[in-house]
Formats: structure tokens, sequence, C-alpha cells
């Protein structure tokens, strides 16, 4: 049974749910996102709390059920407060700069590695560190591993594009023969 559908999801001032059939529709200001159940969970709002019922008995019903009530969670939280992922560029004459709404990475090649920011997102370069800011958690995660792949860390001088919160195992080079 899952742990994570049993748990109600408090809406926060400034945000608003409404259910539209099988979708839930959630609002802030001019900012509208939806979810769309295709009627696997019942859904409920009662006391500022959105509460996701069990659709049914089954083990596939109780996987619908934690998803839906995971994915209503991250879109409270993104239009609340938003999601930020952070990433760390290291190496001798690597670096970043936002031009417009294009992100611009010097990453050891011949050429410049340009990045189209797309809308709703923001991307900010402080020294080496670039801060991607948005309401979206599935979006920010694949914004970040996409910048991430144009150069990923490398283990024997860790060189590349790596989250802040990751830790690259280093290897040790070759020895030479005595």
């Amino acid at each position: 049974m899952s742990r994570i559908g049993k748990r109600p999801i408090s809406i926060p001032s400034g945000v608003d749910a409404k259910i539209e059939g099988s979708k839930i529709v959630f609002t802030k200001g001019k900012q509208e996102k939806v979810l769309e159940t295709y009627g696997r969970v019942g859904l409920e709002i009662a006391n500022g709390e959105l509460v996701l019922k069990l659709g049914g008995e089954d083990a596939q019903s109780k996987a619908y059920w934690g998803t839906y009530r995971a994915l209503a969670n991250n879109i409270v939280i993104g239009l609340s407060t938003g999601f930020t992922k952070q990433l760390e560029i290291n190496g001798v004459g690597y670096k970043a700069a936002v031009k417009g709404s294009v992100l611009e990475l010097a990453l050891g090649f011949s050429h410049p590695v340009n990045y189209e920011i797309p809308e709703g997102v923001e991307i900010a370069v402080e020294k080496n560190i670039i801060t991607i800011k948005g309401n979206d958690k599935q979006q920010i995660g694949q914004i970040a591993a996409e910048i991430r792949e144009f150069r990923p860390p490398e283990p024997y001088k860790g060189k590349g594009v790596k989250y802040s919160d990751e830790t690259i195992i280093r290897k040790a080079g070759k020895t030479s023969k005595k």
C-alpha cells in the first residue's frame, strides 16, 4: 500500500486548486498547471487540503495513487516556492554566460556551446556556478541534465560540468615503471 498516497496535500494561500472531472487545475496568478489523472484515482478537496483516494485494490492502482499524489505535490511546491538546481563548472578556461535567452558555454571545444533557455525558466551564472530556477520540477531536472551532458565530469582531473552536490570519485593516473 502506498504510504505517499495516504498523505493529504495542504494547499498554501495564493495557490488555488479545483477539480474538473478527472483533472486537477492549480492556479497562482496567471500561472496555471493541469494534472490529468485519467480517472485512476479519486479526488477530493476539503479544508484547504487535496486528498487522493485509491482507485482500486490491484497493485497498479496503488502505484498510480502514490505517483499522482507526488506529481500533484510537486505542482503545489513549484507554484508556491519553485525549484532550483545548481551546476558547477570545473576546468581551466571553462566558463558560462547568459546572453539574452541563450546560455553560452565555453567547455574546451573549438566552438562555444549555446543552449536555448526555455520559456518559464531562469538561468543565472555567478563565477563557475549555473543556477536554474523554475516551477516545473521535471523540466528543471531535464535542463540541468542536458547542460551537464555537454561535458560530463571526468574521473582523472574532475574537469567538466557537475551538479553542485555531486561527488566525483577520482581515479589515480598512470604510474611509470621502475
